[in-house]
Parts: structure tokens; sequence; C-alpha cells
């Protein structure tokens, strides 16, 4: 299983996609929406250290990355982009139903304005690693049928 996977590929495709997310995210007030700061939002579960907010944050999306190679990218359907936005939608789901409420915001961020940003992000994040991993499976391909000439 995870024999097939290529880390590095997993880790940048995870960065690249919690920094896109990341940059939506902190954009929403200037497009209307409310505020969403997710270092602030989860590092006020580790004593208030805001830094420690957004090491987690990236640590998640990095994770989250990596089991989206080892167990969605080969069987979710469409474009790499696609399948990476299907992916996205879980975590959302969860952060919304568990997270957000852990964290006093409420089911679905308390509001629909911030729970349709969130997935706006989650979307984002997912097109973004799907994109970027794909990558990894052309290059894989490329790579044996080189072999095999």
């Amino acid at each position: 299983m995870f024999d097939n996977i290529n880390f590095k590929r997993a880790v940048l495709a995870g960065l690249v996609g919690t920094t896109a997310m990341t940059g939506l995210m902190l954009a929403a007030p200037m497009m209307g929406m409310p505020r969403m700061n997710i270092g602030e939002m989860l590092g006020s579960m580790m004593g208030g250290v805001t830094a420690l907010g957004w090491v987690a944050h990236f640590m998640i999306g990095t994770t989250l990355a990596m089991a989206y190679a080892a167990f969605f990218a080969e069987r979710l359907p469409g474009p790499a982009a696609v399948r990476g936005m299907l992916f996205g939608i879980a975590p959302w789901l969860l952060a919304q139903v568990v997270v957000m409420p852990m964290m006093g915001a409420g089911f679905f961020s308390g509001s629909l304005m911030a729970a349709t940003g969130s997935l706006m992000g989650h979307l984002v994040y997912g097109a973004v690693v799907g994109a970027i991993y794909r990558e990894s499976e052309q290059t894989s391909l490329g790579q044996a049928l080189h072999a095999d000439a």
C-alpha cells in the first residue's frame, strides 16, 4: 500500500495545498466573508499559542496529503484536481462537524457564510494536492516506461 507513494511529492503537495488554502482563508474578509485565522483558531486549543496553531495546521495539511496519496489518489474518479477536490470535502466535513464545535464555533462554523468559506478553502487545498501529487504519478509512469524500453 505504501510502496507506491511518492512521499516527497505528497509532502510538497500538502505544504503547497495548505499554503493555498491559508491564503484564501486569510483573504476571506476582503471577499466579504468572515475572518478565518486558522492559526489563531487551532492555537486557542493549545494554550492560546498562535504559532503552535499554525504548525498544527501545516502538519494536518501534510498528513492529509499523505493519506490522499495512500488511499484516495487512485480510487476517486476524474482528473487529478477533481479527485483532490472530492477528497477535500472529507476534511472539511470533519472540521465542520467535530473541530469547529470543539473550538466553540458550533456545527458548520456557526454560520453558512463561514462554512462556505471553509468549504472553498478545502476545495482549493484538495485541487492543489491532487494536481501536485498527479505530477508524481506522471513522473513514475514515465520512469516505468523508460525502464521497459
